[in-house]
């Protein structure tokens, strides 16, 4: 049997033009899957490990949901976290569960683009679906980003080799920038490459601003391939940038690492506000997991905050430092800790893993899933766009339906979630 349009949520791309063939219970061929999405397909349904483990033995799926709601009624500051595997069914179970125990809810955004969804907050987002990009977009500039390794079908798909309706030669009529402190696998086949010094992202950004504001800057639309640092390639770059029809920026960890990661993004999102007195431009994020751009909307429909929100008072507080996981688990707080997608947890602090080895774990996550941490309680659940439908949200926030390719019995995480709100009530 062959699947078409079928959607993948390795990373934020949520691509969903593959064909997957499947026989024998298994995945044998996906067609159009990168070289992150084609082994993540081929390994679905490798491996059986029980329904439900109780402190590291198979156990009654009855008996390990009783265990798992002891654990949590409990405790006193519990913590939920991860949810960018799921969809948005289990994200609102998530966050139920969450409201019923009185625990501090939080996503992946914590250890990626929190800093982005703080700094917008500030001074808002001039944004734009992938779609909007494809049609329209002649310069393409990716800040901090590495799509090559990290997005592998983005410039495929989105940015730079489809045709638009107004770019309509492709790659041809696009202009690629890469901006990064190193020569990224992307810089090797960008245009122009700007090499900023370590640390020094906000510097550039501001001095970009200058260059932008500065009053007539030629139109430097021709394509050059060039490899410049310092004030010469931003200089090159703002012309660049007044001179095209429509750009866009795509900016990734590079730009939301570190403690002030808010202010530099801060600094971007000005930069693409100031474009806009002269041409068309818009910012997006790179989200890594398939559905955080989901976790972030369906946490903010819910309780008004995209992360980090804290529902022990009844109502939900929101303060990014205090209520985020990895913070929350690096300072010992949280007794106890319900993981949605355990992988996402590789990302946390040192502190942070060593105190979830101190703590009673309730991990729900897919079949074959590498243990990163300890649980007490383990429950094994399907996945979303191979086992069960669903809908999960691209990165740029367009939702995506997900379809049902491979059987299985295992739970969705969001019955899992229900029942334990049930339990727990």
């Amino acid at each position: 049997m062959t699947a078409g349009n079928v959607a993948c949520t390795v990373c934020g791309c949520v691509c969903d033009d593959l064909r997957v063939t499947v026989a024998g219970g298994r995945v044998v061929r996906a067609d159009g899957a990168c070289r992150l999405a084609e082994p993540w397909f081929l390994s679905q349904n490798a491996s059986r490990p029980p329904a439900a483990e109780v402190g590291g033995l198979p156990a009654d799926p009855d008996a390990a949901f009783a265990r798992a709601a002891d654990l949590l009624r409990a405790a006193k500051y519990p913590l939920i976290y991860g949810l960018s595997r799921s969809t948005t069914e289990g994200q609102r179970a998530a966050v139920a569960l969450a409201d019923r125990l009185g625990a501090t809810i939080d996503t992946t955004a914590s250890t990626g683009h929190a800093p982005s969804l703080v700094a917008l907050q500030q001074v808002g987002e001039s944004t734009s679906t992938l779609g909007e990009v494809r049609n329209r977009a002649d310069l393409v500039v990716f800040w901090g980003s590495d799509p090559v390794v990290t997005h592998p079908r983005h410039l495929e798909r989105y940015s730079l080799e489809p045709r638009g309706r107004w770019v309509p030669g492709g790659r041809a009529d696009r202009l690629l920038v890469v901006v990064d402190e190193h020569e990224t696998e992307t810089a090797r086949l960008a245009d122009l490459f700007v090499r900023v010094p370590p640390g020094g992202h906000w510097e550039a950004l501001w001095e970009l601003r200058l260059l932008v504001r500065a009053g007539s800057v030629s139109d430097g639309s021709s394509r050059t391939v060039a490899h410049a640092s310092g004030s010469d390639g931003l200089a090159d770059l703002a012309r660049r940038m007044k001179g095209c029809r429509c750009g866009v920026i795509f900016f990734g960890s590079g730009v939301t690492a570190g403690k002030l990661a808010h202010r530099t993004v801060e600094a971007l999102l000005r930069l693409v506000t100031d474009l806009n007195e002269h041409t068309r431009f818009y910012a997006r994020r790179m989200r890594r997991y398939g559905d955080v751009a989901g976790a972030d909307s369906v946490l903010a429909w819910q309780t008004g905050y995209p992360f980090g929100v804290n529902l022990s008072r009844g109502y939900p507080r929101y303060n990014p430092g205090e209520f985020t996981g990895p913070e929350i688990l690096a300072r010992g707080e949280a007794d106890a800790c319900l993981v949605v997608g355990g992988e996402t947890a590789a990302d946390f602090p040192p502190a942070a893993l060593e105190h979830l080895r101190r703590i009673p774990v309730v991990l729900l996550d897919p079949p074959g899933a590498a243990a990163v941490v300890p649980a007490a309680v383990r429950f094994a659940t399907a996945v979303y766009g191979v086992h069960r439908p669903g809908t999960a949200y691209r990165m740029d926030e367009v939702p995506v339906p997900l379809r049902v390719i491979l059987p299985t019995d295992y739970p969705s995480d969001a019955e899992v979630l229900n029942e334990l709100l049930r339990r727990v009530g």
